[in-house]
Order: structure tokens, then sequence, then C-alpha cells
């Protein structure tokens, strides 16, 4: 049988490339949009702003939890492309619905809001079976020595398309309005879709047993602390970006009343600032591939916690986010958090199988989910009640906690630097774990 690795081409590679920035670009505008959407075609007030969309938020997670790990084991046994064809149809057809929402929720009597929370519900079950296979694939496509650089280059990608949609598509509503853009949103799931059928392949050895193999994933977890610490990572920094993307907008969106501009404008102010976050994560990547290359995954995960932690804390003291001060935090939210896109994934990869790894990159997601709902769900009720800075304290707080569980993880690492015959992050329990 040819090798695995002699099947891929630098066409696959290219095109897992494109998919990531088109996976993001839909996710994140599907976001974007919401809080907009919401204020001004659905008249949502004030008063229940963060609890409406954080819920939203939440709903569509939690609904993805049952998901996700069972895809992940699906795309073990029966191939990663089918299933992220599949999820991009739905993400469109779900995108297509949100449009309508309003004349919708009439129609079939349960209002515009229940029918949002509806269509955003099949998006995200959409999406939920896209971007896992994303960083399942590039594991597939690589090797321990590779892969630091093609994960840097596929975040890199989902940078840049985070930051086309608030620098670029999230201007286009003060212009055209929010319909265009929505409908936007289900063309670009689509094109997703075409580019997986037609120019991605399958390259992971098919999973036999019936069943996820949960036994093997805890045997994993339980063995190593470096996989526990990725897991830690995914909790705490997976949400982080729609932390960014949410909050962030709403605060915008609703402080715009008292400096005296219109929604649209506020939007598009933040969504410049938001580009600008994502134009940040975009530059630093490079400089987080070479320092994964030299220093270790456990290090960079230990130093990118740190940087967003420190900025989202310094977040709290913004009192108007049209302040060029909010500047500073969002540069370091941003590098860090450039870090913690590709540091987790690549250390609990370096661990995973690969008959397996669709199962343990689809627990490594629930896990971030799990953290997203907690965090969003917390931050949401804390926008309401305390204040639109709340939510970046709590996240500061919860990100400098796991700089110091990095950091005595990192202890163990430089311990494994001694034995010059291993990796610093890979050891002889991968072996063990491959050979239940």
């Amino acid at each position: 049988m040819k090798d695995p690795e002699l099947l891929v081409e630098r066409r696959h590679h290219n095109t897992l490339y494109l998919l990531a920035a088109v996976c993001t670009i839909f996710m994140t505008l599907a976001v974007a949009v919401q809080p907009l959407f919401l204020r001004n075609v659905l008249n949502l007030s004030f008063e229940y702003a963060g609890l409406i969309n954080a819920n939203i938020q939440v709903v569509t997670e939690i609904l993805d939890l049952g998901l996700i790990m069972y895809l992940g084991y699906l795309s073990d046994r029966f191939g990663r492309v089918p299933i992220a064809t599949v999820g991009f149809v739905v993400a469109a057809f779900g995108a297509l619905l949100a449009v309508y929402s309003a004349e919708l929720g009439i129609l079939l009597g349960v209002g515009g809001i229940a029918f949002y929370y509806f269509s955003r519900i099949i998006m995200s079950l959409g999406t939920g079976a896209v971007w896992p296979q994303i960083s399942t694939i590039a594991g597939d496509y690589t090797d321990y020595a590779s892969r630091p650089r093609f994960l840097a280059n596929t975040v890199f990608m989902m940078a840049l398309g985070a930051t086309l949609v608030y620098a670029v598509l999230m201007q286009i509503p003060k212009h055209s309005g929010l319909s265009s853009v929505m409908v936007m949103t289900a063309v670009v799931a689509l094109i997703g879709a075409w580019l997986t059928r037609h120019f991605m392949i399958d390259v992971a050895p098919k999973l036999r047993e019936k069943g996820v193999p949960w036994r093997r994933i805890q045997q994993l977890v339980m063995k190593e602390e470096r996989v526990r610490l990725s897991f830690a990572a995914a909790f705490f920094a997976r949400s982080d970006m729609v932390f960014i993307g949410l909050f962030l907008m709403m605060w915008f969106i609703y402080f715009a009343d008292l400096v005296a501009i219109n929604q649209e404008e506020a939007a598009a102010h933040a969504g410049l600032l938001i580009g600008l976050t994502g134009f940040t994560i975009l530059i630093s990547i490079p400089f987080w591939a070479k320092f994964i290359e030299k220093r270790g995954r456990v290090m960079t995960i230990s130093l990118g916690m740190m940087l967003s932690g420190i900025g989202f804390l310094l977040m709290g003291f913004i009192v108007n986010p049209f302040e060029w001060a909010i500047l500073v935090p969002i540069a370091l939210i941003a590098t860090g958090q450039a870090a913690c896109l590709i540091a987790p994934q690549v250390l609990v990869i370096d661990y995973s199988p690969r008959e397996i790894r669709g199962s343990v990159l689809g627990a490594f997601n629930v896990v971030g989910v799990l953290g997203i709902i907690f965090f969003v769900q917390v931050g949401g009720w804390l926008f309401d009640s305390v204040g639109p800075h709340a939510p970046f304290l709590l996240i500061g707080t919860g990100n400098l906690i796991l700089t110091c569980y990095a950091l005595w993880v990192l202890r163990g690492t430089i311990k494994a630097r001694s034995n010059p015959t291993e990796p610093v992050d890979v050891v002889d329990v991968l072996k063990d774990i491959e050979s239940l």
C-alpha cells in the first residue's frame, strides 16, 4: 500500500489553507452580524442584549457537544472529507434561514428571535461538522517535525478569514444593509462544500472498531500531563475570540447611544478594532511557529496564556471603548491568542494515534466547547449585571490561572530535555498508547 503521506500533494495543502479561511469567515460573520441583526432588525433592547446574545451562543454550543465527539469518531471510521462537505451544506441552509427570521418567525407564530435561534442552531451544527475536521486533516497531512509550521499556516488563514470579516465585510452593512452580508454567509459555506468535495482527500487509516474508543482516549489523557494541559488550554482559551467577537461588538453597539453614534457606525468601528485583532494575530503567527520549534509546545502555551490574560485584565480599566487606550490590551490579547490557537492543537495531535485522531480531537474540541459555554454564559450575565468590562476580567483571570498550571507542567518538559534521544514534547508514552 502506498504511504499515505505520498498521496498528499501541495494542492491538498493549499486547499486546506483555503478551507480554514472559508470556515472561519462563515463562523465569524455569523457571530459578528448577530448583535446588529438582533438590535436593528428584531428590535432587541439593551436590557436583554447580553443575555440573549450569550444564550444564542450557548445553545448552539450545547448542541455541538453531542455532535462534535461523535463526528470525530465517524471521521475515523469513514473519513474527514464527506463529513466536512455535508457540514458546509447544512451551515449554508441555516444561514439562508437566518436572513428571513423575522418573516418566518411571524409566519410560524414563534417570533423572529425564536426562529433566529433555530437558524443559528442549524448553522452551528453545520460548522460543528467542519472546523474540527480541518485540524484533524492537518494532523493527518503532517509529522512531528512539519506539524508546527503547517498548523501555523492553517491558523494564519483562519486569522486572515476573521480579519477580512471585521475589516471588510462588516463595513458593508452601513452601505447596503445587513441582508446582503447574511446572504453572503450562505454563499461562503457553499463554496466551502464545493472545495472540500472536489479538492480534498482522506489519508488516515480507518478505525475498524465500532463505538467511540473511550478507553484509549482516557488512557491517553491519564498517562500524559501535556495532553491534560492541551485539554485545559482548550477549555480556557477557545472562548477568547468569541469574547472579542461577541462582547466587544455588543459593547460598541450599546455604548453608541452615549456618544451619539448610530449602531451601524459603531458596529463598523468595532469591526475595524476586531479586524486589527485578527491582523495582530496574523503577524504574530510566524513568530510563534518558530518559537514552538525552538522552545517547545508547553513553553508556547505558558507565554501565550500569560499575554492574553494580562490583556483581558487590562480591558477592565477601559471606560469608553471608542478611546485609543483600548489598543494596548487588544494587542496583548491578540498576540497571546495566536500562540493558544496553535500550540495546544499541535501538542494533542502529537500524542494522538492516527486511527483515533478524529476521536481524540473530538474530545479535545468538546472540552473547548464546554469552556465556551461556561465563559460565554457567565460573561453574558456579567455584561448585564455588572458592566461591559466584567466578562473580560473573567476570562483574563481564567487565562492567568492556566498560565500557572502550564508553568507547573513546564518543569517536566525541561527535565525531559536531559534525554537527547527523545523530543521534548513527545515521549515513549506515545508508543504505549498506540499499542493499546
